[in-house]
């Protein structure tokens, strides 16, 4: 077992429910099927961080048939459900930190993020307690522990801009020392998916197989 566990916070995706401010620009099943792309080079991405244990948090619970097949062996399968995604961050965050001095969580469909900020965030963990890694809308994509902090989650206006500065603001009052990362991007809105695709054309070839999928028009892979 690891010091250090990388968990990434995922559902499993269904046409009509997954990423829905993209449609109508993209059909509901386009829609599900990108998210699985960016979940499954996420869980890429994640597999290169050398040294950590990885992990999947699976929502809903009943949808770990779903997940197998796409992690390797030795990756820990989390099922977690929770009213909202704070409720299920402290959850498996403090589950792993259980077993491991550090715990970062990811979220599941960011693969273009530069694999070097996933190193930072365990860095960073040895003099702060708590890394966030902010999101160009508010959010953010990353956060990370040395100890639970079921405090820092609660009264949050999740979903909001508000998510980060009042996540910060909320360390702060519990005394714990906050490390920022770089800001990076979401894929939640058309012009994200725009973004998105004129990054995949600068990145090296041999990465992002999944996305790369999804923007040549090969969607049948995905059902």
């Amino acid at each position: 077992m690891a010091d250090a566990a990388l968990v990434i916070m995922a559902k499993r995706p269904l046409p009509g429910r997954t990423k829905t401010r993209l449609t109508p620009s993209l059909t509901p099943d386009q829609a599900a099927a990108l998210y699985e792309a960016l979940l499954r080079d996420t869980i890429d991405l994640a597999a290169g961080v050398d040294t950590v244990d990885l992990a999947v948090a699976v929502t809903p619970p009943d949808a770990m048939d779903y997940f197998r097949p796409l992690v390797s062996s030795g990756t820990e399968l989390l099922p977690v459900e929770c009213p909202h995604i704070g409720g299920c961050l402290s959850q498996v965050l403090s589950r792993l930190l259980h077993d491991h001095a550090k715990a970062v969580a990811l979220n599941s469909d960011g693969p273009t993020l530069p694999a070097s900020y996933l190193q930072q965030a365990f860095v960073r963990l040895d003099d702060h307690d708590v890394v966030i890694g902010p999101s160009e809308d508010g959010g953010y994509y990353l956060i990370g522990l040395c100890q639970p902090q079921p405090a820092l989650f609660e009264d949050i206006a999740w979903s909001t801009p508000s998510v980060t500065p009042q996540t910060i603001e909320r360390a702060q009052t519990l005394g714990l020392r906050v490390a920022l990362l770089p800001a990076w991007y979401d894929v939640d809105t058309v012009a994200d998916l725009d973004r998105l695709r004129a990054a995949i054309m600068t990145l090296l070839s041999e990465g992002l197989v999944h996305t790369r999928h999804f923007f040549s028009g090969d969607y049948s892979r995905y059902f």
